[in-house]
């Protein structure tokens, strides 16, 4: 953990409120602020805070530096601790600063490769209304940093810095902008030359020759550039320093004036980016043009606001000139006309205030728009647009390297184009992309993803759909025990045909999958089961199953209507619920003996077997031989048949026999083709015809309009059927559930059920 003071150089310009909307601002983003708190304040939400914190230090009058404390807590790449934690440790530093008791608002953000707080501090204290500045903060974060991460088991990190003062705002620099500095320039082209020099004539010659002076400042010496960047001599190294160089060459001779005999510069230090593996020489003329043309419009953007308020102003003062050549011209004593005078004064300064308001509103939102970006901002601005250049120019600075839940791939680059459209939440500075995927994000920088520890199946699956096409079928799973379990049931359940190179983790996706297809296989045919017993029963819905015991031996009940049922023993043919015990009752497996019992046990044949559907069935099976059938369960027309239709042997012909009207035809033909033209496209719709004529019994699937026309679907097996109809059936539709069995006649007419008339 690194724990770091950001101070503002320019205390005039240090607001508290400005702060805090950085830190909690989202910026579009939905992986850039984990949460916030507040502390010390009468107010839990941040922006109430910041106008309380505020006016606490505007009671303080005698304060003349900074009232605002920003500090920054980082974690390593790949760490990130829990909320708790978090909180713990945000207290912890505060206290140790000695501003446990102070207000401040902290905000975890999570938009770049390392988890960071950021804690906006009040230096005044709430109470005692007195300012605490801790003296050399950066020792007591550095022993605190150390001591946490011991007791909350964080990576340990060196807290001792090697570095300079100086030194270490050239190399965040480097690091925030991506750009060069000074003392990098010097020390790579013409270190090694200054220090070869054997006088101060020397040395002057040497600098010249690199486009650099060396001047006093103060009582050391700076070597400064031709643009007018500037560094300690010191810094860049500590035989450069003066004392060190007065030793050496003697006392300072400044450098005389340059004659025309003498050799002209043959370097220059331009700011440039730093030197990677990959050729930014394109990419930095570009964002060179693009900073130009940036100038450009933003001067021309200021010049128009200028120009609105000049012309405000002079409307203005027209306005005042008008009132006050009224005021001369009215009659009235000379004390009315002198308030008259001086009402139109300040009107007219009233006026002016809001256009000088308006116009620095208006200035502020240029800057903003306006601002000029550095090196690592327009490359990332770019990345995001989808800029492949960009995004490896980012890369080559510095890897990743994401730890944690992360997958990869074996054997692939990781650099195919993916098919996978994700939203880009973000690109970090380090060339990570961060997708949206649900309410998780994925990570991804070039060689692993990364997801999220909050990710849900949609991010799972997102991310596995993501890695099959970056890296191929074959990936490989690093994290905890509970992630790979997460992972593994996501691949069964998106049916993505990729596997995985731990061989205990592709088990376990192989058990996952084939558990997977037994539990379909049973469920279609529990599906198809109560279909078949739903069509045999004729009334489209599906019996209801429950367990008794009877004899000795488990039973089933499948219970057609409320006092009506039917028992079968779990024994011979008969499916059972999985994990459920097979009775055995003596005898051969699957054999069925009479069990009596007594009088009312078993249900008369006519309940049992279905008799007064026996004749559409294919084919009767008596389980006991002293069951007879009665002519009550026989059907009238049982041995005498009579002619029937035989419909599948005729060919369909729409409408046929239906007396319908050009406006009928016309709705139920539009709606037949808008449903096929969707399901031509992909969308899961069943097929729909229009109605052929033939009667029959259907499943009633809803009632449509079109063009005022109403029409009824009707559901068969494969399809659905489209039948105009007028507006006193529809009425008398509207008590039919969807999925109810309809009987419906050749010419048209709908009835209910079996016998009742609709």
């Amino acid at each position: 953990m690194i724990a770091k003071h950001v101070p503002m150089r320019t205390h005039q310009k240090s607001s508290f409120s400005r702060l805090v909307r950085y830190i909690t601002d989202t910026q579009d983003k939905q992986k850039r602020v984990q949460y916030a708190k507040v502390s010390n304040c009468h107010s839990s939400d941040p922006n109430d805070a910041m106008l309380e914190i505020e006016a606490v230090q505007a009671s303080n009058k005698r304060a003349k530096s900074d009232k605002t404390y920003h500090l920054v807590l980082s974690f390593p790449a790949g760490e990130c601790p829990s909320n708790d934690v978090l909180d713990a440790i945000e207290s912890r530093v505060c206290a140790s600063l000695g501003y446990a008791d102070h207000q401040r608002v902290s905000a975890t953000h999570t938009d770049t490769d390392n988890l960071h707080i950021h804690i906006a501090i009040n230096k005044i204290h709430p109470t005692k209304r007195t300012l605490h500045d801790p003296y050399q903060s950066h020792r007591t974060l550095g022993d605190i940093a150390a001591k946490l991460e011991k007791e909350y088991g964080l990576q340990e990190v060196n807290h001792t810095s090697q570095r300079t003062q100086s030194e270490g705002r050239a190399q965040d620099m480097e690091r925030h902008a991506g750009i060069e500095s000074l003392v990098s320039w010097v020390r790579r082209k013409c270190l090694e030359d200054m220090r070869k020099a054997e006088s101060w004539q020397a040395m002057h010659e040497k600098a010249r020759n690199n486009g650099l002076r060396m001047r006093l400042r103060g009582n050391g010496l700076i070597v400064q550039a031709d643009d007018g960047t500037t560094a300690k001599a010191s810094t860049i190294a500590r035989d450069l320093s003066k004392p060190n160089l007065e030793k050496r060459l003697g006392e300072f001779v400044p450098e005389a004036e340059q004659g025309e005999g003498e050799p002209r510069e043959k370097k220059h230090y331009r700011p440039r980016p730093l030197k990677t593996r990959v050729d930014t020489t394109e990419l930095y003329a570009r964002y060179k043009d693009d900073q130009v043309r940036g100038q450009q419009v933003r001067n021309e953007a200021f010049k128009d606001i200028r120009a609105k308020k000049n012309r405000r102003i002079e409307a203005a003062k027209r306005t005042n000139k008008m009132r006050r050549s009224a005021i001369k011209l009215m009659a009235g004593s000379r004390h009315t006309k002198k308030l008259l005078y001086v009402q139109a004064r300040k009107a007219l300064k009233s006026e002016m205030d809001k256009i000088h308001q308006q116009y620095r509103h208006e200035r502020q939102e240029g800057y903003e728009k306006f601002q000029r970006r550095t090196w690592a901002d327009w490359l990332r601005d770019q990345a995001v647009s989808g800029d492949k250049e960009a995004i490896e120019a980012l890369r080559a600075r510095e890897t990743a390297g994401l730890k944690g839940n992360t997958i990869r791939g074996q054997g692939e680059d990781g650099r195919k184009e993916s098919k996978v459209g994700l939203a880009v939440d973000g690109v970090t500075k380090k060339g990570t992309i961060i997708y949206r995927a649900g309410k998780s994000a994925v990570r991804d920088d070039g060689d692993r993803l990364q997801i999220s520890k909050d990710a849900d199946g949609i991010g799972l699956e997102t991310a596995l759909r993501l890695a099959k096409d970056r890296y191929g079928a074959c990936l490989s799973i690093n994290g905890t025990d509970e992630f790979k379990e997460r992972v593994a049931q996501a691949a069964v359940s998106s049916e993505l045909p990729i596997t995985f190179s731990d061989p205990a983790l592709e088990r376990r996706r192989q058990v996952l999958a084939k558990q997977e297809e037994h539990d379909e296989r049973r469920n279609r045919y529990e599906r198809e089961e109560d279909g078949r017993r739903a069509d045999r029963r004729g009334d489209g819905r599906p019996r209801q199953r429950a367990t008794a015991k009877c004899g000795g031996r488990s039973t089933r009940e499948d219970v057609d209507q409320p006092g009506q049922a039917r028992k079968r023993t779990t024994s011979g043919s008969s499916r059972t619920q999985p994990g459920a015990k097979r009775a055995q009752s003596g005898g051969k497996r699957g054999t069925n003996k009479s069990n009596i019992g007594r009088i009312g046990q078993i249900p008369p044949p006519a309940a049992r077997n279905r008799l007064r559907t026996l004749s559409s069935l294919g084919m009767v099976r008596v389980t006991n031989r002293s069951e007879v059938l009665l002519p009550g369960d026989v059907r009238h027309n049982l041995e005498k048949q009579g002619t029937t239709r035989v419909d599948p042997m005729r060919r369909p012909i729409a409408w046929a026999g239906l007396n319908l009207s050009a406006e009928q035809k016309a709705a139920a033909g539009r709606y037949v083709e808008e449903r096929e033209s969707k399901r031509g496209r992909g969308f899961d719709i069943p097929k729909h015809s229009r109605y052929n004529g033939a009667g029959g019994d259907f499943k009633f699937a809803g009632v449509r309009s079109i063009d005022g026309q109403r029409l009824v679907l009707l559901q068969t097996d494969d399809a659905v059927m489209v039948l105009p109809s007028d507006e006193a059936t529809v009425r008398r539709l509207k008590r039919v559930k969807r999925g109810e069995i309809v009987s419906v006649t050749p010419k048209g007419g709908i009835r209910r059920g079996r016998g009742r008339s609709r």
